[in-house]
């Protein structure tokens, strides 16, 4: 039950020590990459605690964390504004979401090492 109450309380401490003034939005852009866990609906049984979802469930593969970890990246790299200073509302939003990947990602590795 602790692991599925940290997917909320990460992503709204990062918010609130990373983007502060957008915090609320940055939240709810990051819980809702727990989504990312409909493919546990493919696995038999759909539940099992002993299981480690990393490696296991499709999204939760090594090419799937590469693809967050660019969402991540990427926005950063190619989402300046004519100011080179701030990021585009677009690039913001790919910027959490491959941030709230990753944090679901470390989170679900941390639970498998437990």
């Amino acid at each position: 039950m602790i692991h599925i109450a940290l997917h909320f309380i990460v992503p709204l401490l990062v918010a609130l020590a990373l983007y502060r003034s957008r915090w609320r939005n940055a939240t709810v852009i990051m819980i809702a990459t727990m989504l990312v866990d409909v493919d546990h609906l493919l696995a038999d049984p759909i539940y099992d605690p002993n299981r480690c979802s990393i490696g296991f469930h499709p999204l939760h593969t090594t090419p799937g964390i590469v693809i967050y970890a660019a969402l991540f990246v990427l926005p950063l790299l190619v989402g300046r504004g004519n100011d080179s200073k701030s990021v585009r509302p677009a690039a913001r939003v790919l910027h959490l979401v491959g941030l709230g990947l990753l944090i679901h990602m470390a989170l679900d590795w941390i639970d498998c090492m437990m």
